[in-house]
């Protein structure tokens, strides 16, 4: 190889270097023509190859393009259902460059039912362009992924209206819909934003100016694209924002190397410089700074390094080093904006897991405050949220956590809720502000605890939970236990469903949210109860198994008995006490559990009861008899 190509190899590399990155993503409502527009930007920006572009021919030619023209959507629309539809369902991440830029493009979906995924696809962009078909105008879904981008924190939007040929061109149906889309852009206070009126099919105003615009004189899509200013505004706002460093991992090799290892998520850091333990509230400073190549002096936002401190301090993954001076917050409970993309509804009250960039804990939603209607940006009351709906909630964790207002820091602010038991990610949330009376309530140790109260009864204290179908014969079976027990000299309390609707829980009806609620405000008074020392029955349909297990959650290991009393249906309906089997069957009583609302078996109950085949009296005594065994 010559010294000349040597040279023009380096000199090509080091321009590659030197260009710098652009994360975008197209968005808006169903066939506005986001995958065109991409396929466009892909095929005049020469980043498809030949064997690509021959197969995308072959399926334009099988999915009806008519004539040699070649279906551009087809270079992103990846899966088989998308290109049989003509539709967009996941998200379709696309690498291209220009001589001036490089660039991460998201395809994301324009059905309703996907706005899950184009929430996904927002949560990493530093632009969106957000296209409207210029026969249709603004529509509900432009202003659902509108809002979306502003609550992940977008703040340079380019407004494409596209389909312009099918309008023949008209500057005034253009000039109307700017102005439509733009009265919305205030209320979100989206300040920066840019119209270009284009045909993604024909290629006008995308790649290059067209020639059947000439009442437009501002710049193409791709020249904006290039030009605008976003990347260096992004990182050098990152950069000057307080230091953040998630722990992911705790890097310790040998007897002498202890360090922490993490993506600086924001700020600075240099060796000498004091560092803060958020969880534990400690400092002290950097003694080395380690990255992939060596020791550093510095490290700064987007470095995974090894930062190794002069003083043992306790550290382990899920703590966030931070700035000292700037700290981040480390409560229990804070306000935040959730948007919900699970099909089964968010119920207050109900556990789930949050996780952060920094680590995770068990969380409830303690409050809806309200639903956003994405359209008119009203807030509604409601007491859940459906698939894709946005609420603000108020939100409990199980342990103090770490983090930054969304608004500050998109990383340490950002949070997904997670189903404890199919492990789907069930919401992504966006915190506002920590609740000041998290951090002005403590608890308060006194002198005569459980331990003290449990030896005076001489009893081992814990909660017996009874759960099955109503007519299940948990109250009879729980009922003779006690008889029992206080035979037996043993102190107990036996909390009924019935009962406790007369009472603690008279304001709760017989929704899923309602039994959440129900469920949630009987273990806390079970768990008082153990605290007193007590053996506590409570008998309970208890239908959902987060319920359940959130209330084995606060009792102390082996506290918590399950006792599932397994009778069938059928006759559960044949002693109908109540007559409420009768009344459900006929469409008079809603919400009942094993006819119009679901009752969800226990997987790993300590007890199973055959209440159908035993008599009462001989399950009272196999429950007593499972307490002696575990004394």
């Amino acid at each position: 190889m010559a010294m000349s190509d040597t040279v023009d190899i380096e000199s090509f590399l080091s321009a590659q270097d030197a260009k710098d990155q652009l994360r975008f993503i197209t968005c808006g409502s169903v066939d506005d023509g986001k995958s065109t527009l991409l396929g466009r930007l892909l095929y005049d920006s020469k980043t498809v190859f030949e064997d690509q572009l021959s197969a995308t021919e072959g399926e334009s030619k099988k999915y009806g393009t008519q004539g040699d023209e070649v279906d551009l959507a087809l270079l992103v629309d990846g899966l088989q259902a998308e290109r049989e539809q003509g539709i967009t369902i996941d998200v379709a991440y696309r690498y291209f460059e220009t001589d001036k830029r490089k660039f991460i493009a998201a395809d994301t979906p324009g059905h309703e039912q996907y706005t899950r995924n184009m929430a996904t696809g927002a949560s990493t962009a530093d632009l969106a362009v957000i296209l409207i078909d210029a026969r249709k105008g603004v529509l509900t879904q432009t202003r659902r992924h509108s809002y979306i981008v502003s609550l992940l924190g977008i703040r340079h939007v380019i407004l494409a209206v596209n389909k312009m040929d099918l309008v023949k061109y008209d500057s005034s149906r253009f000039e109307t819909i700017v102005e439509d889309y733009l009265a919305f852009a205030r209320q979100l206070k989206l300040d920066d934003v840019h119209a270009i009126p284009l045909s993604a099919l024909t290629g006008e105003n995308v790649f290059a100016a067209g020639s059947e615009m000439g009442w437009y004189s501002g710049p193409s899509l791709m020249t904006l694209l290039e030009e605008i200013e976003v990347h260096d505004d992004r990182s050098s706002v990152e950069a000057a924002k307080s230091f953040r460093l998630p722990v992911q991992w705790v890097n310790r090799p040998s007897q002498d190397f202890r360090g922490f290892s993490g993506t600086v998520s924001s700020g600075s850091v240099s060796v000498g410089g004091q560092i803060l333990a958020s969880l534990s509230g400690k400092a002290s400073r950097v003694k080395r700074i380690v990255g992939p190549a060596g020791d550093l002096e510095q490290a700064v936002a987007g470095q995974a390094v090894t930062v190794l401190l002069e003083d043992e301090i306790d550290i382990s993954r899920g703590d966030l080093l931070a700035d000292p001076e700037a700290p981040p917050e480390v409560v229990d409970q804070f306000a935040a904006h959730v948007i919900w993309m699970d099909n089964e509804a968010m119920l207050p009250e109900r556990t789930y897991v949050a996780r952060f960039v920094c680590g995770q804990a068990v969380a409830r939603v303690t409050d809806l405050v309200h639903q956003i209607d994405v359209n008119t940006l009203d807030h509604l009351a409601a007491k859940t949220l459906g698939l894709n709906e946005v609420g603000y909630c108020k939100i409990a964790v199980d342990q103090a956590v770490a983090f930054d207002a969304y608004s500050d820091n998109r990383q340490t602010g950002a949070f997904i809720l997670v189903d404890k038991f199919t492990n789907a990610t069930v919401a992504a949330g966006m915190v506002d502000f920590a609740l000041r009376r998290a951090s002005n309530i403590e608890w308060h140790d006194m002198k005569i605890d459980k331990a003290a109260r449990s030896a005076i009864n001489a009893q081992k204290p814990r909660v017996l939970w009874f759960t099955g179908l109503s007519g299940s014969g948990k109250s009879t079976v729980a009922d003779r236990l006690e008889q029992k027990l206080h035979a037996m000299g043993r102190r107990t309390y036996l909390l009924d469903g019935d009962n406790v609707r007369h009472g603690l829980n008279k304001d709760l009806g017989f929704t899923d949210q309602d039994r959440v609620e129900n469920i949630r405000r009987v273990a806390e008074v079970a768990k008082l109860m153990v605290d007193a020392g007590l053996i506590v029955l409570a008998s309970f349909i208890s239908p959902f198994r987060s319920e359940r297990q959130m209330a084995r959650a606060l009792m102390e290991e082996g506290e918590f008995i399950e006792v599932f009393v397994d009778t069938p249906i059928e006759i559960c309906e044949q002693r109908d006490p109540k007559g409420l089997y009768k009344k459900a069957r006929a469409g008079e009583l809603k919400n009942f559990t094993g006819i119009d609302s679901d009752y969800e078996i226990p997987e790993n109950a300590e007890l199973v009861l055959k209440s159908g085949e035993i008599a009462p009296e001989v399950l009272a005594d196999q429950i007593i008899a499972y307490l002696e065994r575990h004394q």
